[in-house]
């Protein structure tokens, strides 16, 4: 698929990140769109974002969608169908994502289990609801978004982050055997598999948001004390700073995650995109996610010691990571 101008695109998670770039880029060159998100407000911004940059009579629709609710996801494939007026979809982008969950010990199971109905359920039931669509297309692709953390499940040994690793996984494998399927029953349809490292998104920022969770700047004493808990059990000073101190962190760690990247989320989106163009199943964005990968299969066993990721950080990557990579 060498040109996207004319297609009909459908971009989950397209309020911000990379999934706001996506929309643009696509939007660009003339291809239409269908995003969906869970805010409104992001949406109208990527929305005029994209119009304003994209040729004459290309439609750009938003739509408000919880992808880890089937009948929502069922509920934005029909409002696709009757606003696009068509039976055909070009390409699915299966983006949206949260972090979040990280112990099955210190983290509530609410919040475990929303993380993973996000990252995981999210591609399944996209994929189940766009599959017709895509199949009625003389020509299409899916393009699923997994994580390094899809094949190493890790920020660190002091860190866990079980959850979206989880999820990413299972994003990971879905897509792996899509290949087959589609092969021996919609040849036509391709499918791609997206392995971000640290892409400067608000992912951080974001999923507390979805997550019910208060802002920084809200938190009280009571949420402060696990934060505080968690930093003791990493070596981290936590009851050396005063909560004004700590709340100030926090917000700083959400801001640093998107703006110290190595990578922006419109050079992960060019990335994913040449990818699409060029038929590769496999797309690992960003020189991290190519290292990291390297290392991993390189020594798997000794993937989850401290001596590996210290090995990697030498290296120049995640130096500046504060949360979670993808």
């Amino acid at each position: 698929m060498r040109e996207f101008r004319g297609r009909i695109a459908v971009v989950t998670g397209g309020g911000t990140g990379m999934g706001r770039e996506l929309v643009k880029q696509l939007a660009a060159e003339g291809c239409h769109v269908a995003l969906c998100d869970v805010s409104e407000e992001n949406m109208a911004v990527t929305r005029a974002e994209a119009i304003a940059g994209a040729p004459a009579g290309t439609r750009v629709t938003t739509h408000r969608c919880d992808v880890s609710d089937e009948k929502a996801v069922l509920a934005f494939r029909d409002a696709v169908r009757a606003e696009h007026a068509t039976d055909r979809v070009a390409l699915l982008f299966n983006n949206a994502g949260i972090g979040g969950g990280g112990s099955l010990f210190t983290d509530d199971r609410a919040d475990w289990e929303r993380v993973f109905a996000v990252d995981w359920w999210g591609v399944y039931y996209g994929t189940r609801a766009f599959l017709p669509l895509l199949v009625a297309s003389p020509e299409a692709r899916i393009v699923n978004t997994s994580s390094v953390n899809g094949f190493w499940a890790s920020l660190g040994p002091g860190t866990p982050h079980t959850a979206y690793s989880a999820a990413k996984f299972a994003v990971k494998g879905f897509t792996e055997a899509l290949i087959n399927d589609l092969r021996v029953n919609a040849p036509h349809v391709g499918v791609s598999l997206v392995m971000p490292g640290h892409v400067g998104t608000s992912i951080v920022i974001n999923s507390a948001a979805v997550l019910g969770k208060p802002s920084p700047k809200e938190m009280t004493a009571e949420d402060l004390a696990p934060v505080r808990e968690r930093m003791g059990r990493m070596g981290l000073p936590g009851d050396a700073v005063s909560d004004d101190q700590l709340r100030a962190i926090l917000h700083q760690v959400g801001e640093s995650f998107r703006d110290l990247a190595p990578l922006s989320a419109a050079g992960a989106a060019t990335i994913i995109l040449d990818g699409v163009r060029n038929d590769r199943w496999r797309i690992l964005v960003g020189e991290d996610a190519q290292e990291l990968d390297r290392m991993v299969r390189a020594d798997p066993e000794g993937a989850y010691e401290r001596a590996f990721i210290e090995a990697f950080r030498a290296k120049g990557f995640f130096s500046a990571l504060p949360g979670q990579a993808g």
